[in-house]
């Protein structure tokens, strides 16, 4: 086929590469060493490159010729001959322990620059033309976060907008909004906006030592849109991991008996919305979208009854027969919350406060909190894709891989989250990775351009490619086959040519 000769810059993305070293090997598929790779589009042509990410734990891993950095489903013991006095004394001297490096899931950016993110303090600076691993950036050198999403939201005027977990901060463990404004041209020189990064509002962790585990959030045009989830990180647990032997994967907990909570935090007073509302215990992972409409927020996610998702991962799971023998005992669910932010004061107890045309409700309890229930937009969805440009916004489209009860996606889909209609594009033996939406340069419509994924065949004998699908009517313009081994990704981003340096530069 062909590409669209429009289509100029470089799809990066990022997961999980190499899950042996030496005579080790790690216990989950998330471990796995950062491989980045990207395809570059350059006048109808595509070029495709990888390379591990050269973080300090890559660096000190291949150097001792086993793991010796723990990630979060592998503990790493650094020194066999470490007796139990000096375990102890690193423990007491650090509660929260000193996280990896190793920024596996997504790929971030701040002004001119690219970062590999994880869900630690720690983010690489990377060259996304060459690949390059650059200097390495600590949040919690300029924002008090132990932890931090790899889903950052963009605003209009370059900021990034973050959201971390403070832990024990002066015995309050709490959730931490913040801003990155873009880099500040000095001198001839450009100065990093991290320096100048603000926090914007925190919000209180209903527990001071079992925090909510979360991968993302929510945005409007107004307000944070935060949900606290009854899976929780357990500290004291998390403490004690290293001298008990244990992964820190082992300190999340699902509590099934307890609510989710939404916090909803207002941009320009930088407060949080005083209204308790709350909805069934959940798990979510990814956002779709939210928007605001006549005093209400409306929020799209992909929600789980357990948290069965993550232990599907664990390598010892990973054989052969897992398409066949793996399900997941709770189905991936898009659901649509629907809050009255503005309502009658005086409403009755018991009343369904929203006035939208919708089948979600929320209803006011005795004590003057909120109990949501959600539309159930369509199930089977994960690793949800919008056109940015309609982030915090009204909006109809949501490409995402389709996964049904096996983890790993078979199908790539286009839904219409107004009028429940969905396309597909399939072929046998193709997983397919999250799709990324790049608009067309002329576009006036939502779906005004084309979607990019990595296939990778699930028989090793075959070659992956790189698709191309128009996004309006999902029909394939034209696939790149890529002859090397190519690895099942998490997260992406496309980068205009516009936006990347010049080599000279």
């Amino acid at each position: 086929g062909h590409f669209p000769s429009w289509l100029q810059g470089i799809l990066i993305r990022n997961g999980p590469g190499m899950h042996t070293i030496g005579e080790t090997k790690y216990n989950h598929w998330f471990d796995g060493l950062a491989l980045l790779h990207s395809f570059t589009f350059k006048n109808g042509e595509v070029y495709y490159r990888s390379k591990y990410l050269r973080s300090d734990t890559y660096n000190s891993n291949v150097e001792a010729n086993r793991i010796v950095v723990s990630e979060f489903g592998t503990m790493a013991y650094p020194d066999p001959c470490k007796n139990i006095f000096a375990k102890t004394f690193s423990y007491l001297s650090h509660t929260i322990p000193e996280f990896t490096d190793n920024c596996l899931i997504n790929i971030m950016k701040t002004g001119d620059d690219f970062y590999a993110t994880s869900e630690t303090n720690f983010i690489r600076k990377i060259n996304p033309q060459t690949l390059e691993t650059l200097e390495k950036v600590d949040y919690s050198k300029y924002v008090a976060v132990n932890v931090a999403t790899s889903h950052p939201h963009y605003d209009s005027a370059g900021n990034v907008l973050n959201m971390g977990t403070s832990i024990v901060d002066k015995g309050k463990t709490k959730y931490i909004l913040f801003k990155i404004p873009p880099p500040v041209p000095e001198k001839e020189k450009k100065k990093s906006g991290f320096k100048h990064t603000e926090v914007v509002c925190s919000i209180p962790s209903r527990s001071l030592v079992h925090p909510s585990y979360y991968h993302s959030f929510g945005i409007t045009e107004n307000y944070i849109v935060f949900i606290e989830q009854p899976f929780k990180l357990d500290i004291v647990k998390m403490a004690t991991a290293y001298i008990r032997g244990v992964n820190w994967a082992s300190c999340l907990a699902y509590c099934k008996e307890d609510k989710t909570w939404f916090h909803f935090v207002d941009k320009r007073t930088k407060k949080e919305v005083s209204t308790k509302f709350y909805t069934d215990a959940m798990v979510l992972f990814h956002h779709m979208n939210a928007y605001e409409e006549d005093g209400h927020i409306i929020f799209d996610i992909i929600a789980y009854t357990d948290n069965s998702l993550y232990d599907m991962f664990y390598l010892k799971n990973l054989n052969e027969n897992f398409d066949e023998n793996k399900h997941l005992t709770s189905v991936p669910t898009s659901k649509r919350f629907v809050v009255p932010l503005q309502y009658d004061k005086d409403a009755e107890v018991g009343s369904n406060l929203v006035t939208l045309p919708s089948t979600a409700t929320a209803v006011k309890e005795k004590d003057g909190s909120i109990y949501c229930q959600p539309e159930i937009l369509c199930e089977g969805i994960e690793l949800p894709r919008i056109n940015y440009d309609y982030n915090g916004k009204k909006y109809k489209y949501v490409f995402a891989t389709e996964v049904k009860w096996s983890p790993v996606p078979t199908k790539i889909a286009k839904f219409n989250v107004q009028t429940k209609e969905m396309l597909h594009w399939e072929e046998d033996r193709c997983w397919p990775s999250e799709p990324v939406f790049v608009p067309s340069p002329d576009a006036r419509e939502e779906d005004d351009g084309i979607v990019l994924t990595c296939v990778v065949k699930s028989d090793p004998k075959e070659a992956p490619f790189l698709l191309v699908l128009d996004a309006k009517t999902f029909k394939e313009l034209g696939r790149a086959t890529v002859d090397v081994e190519m690895h099942l990704d998490l997260h992406g981003m496309f980068i205009p040519a516009k936006d990347l340096k010049t080599e000279a530069e």
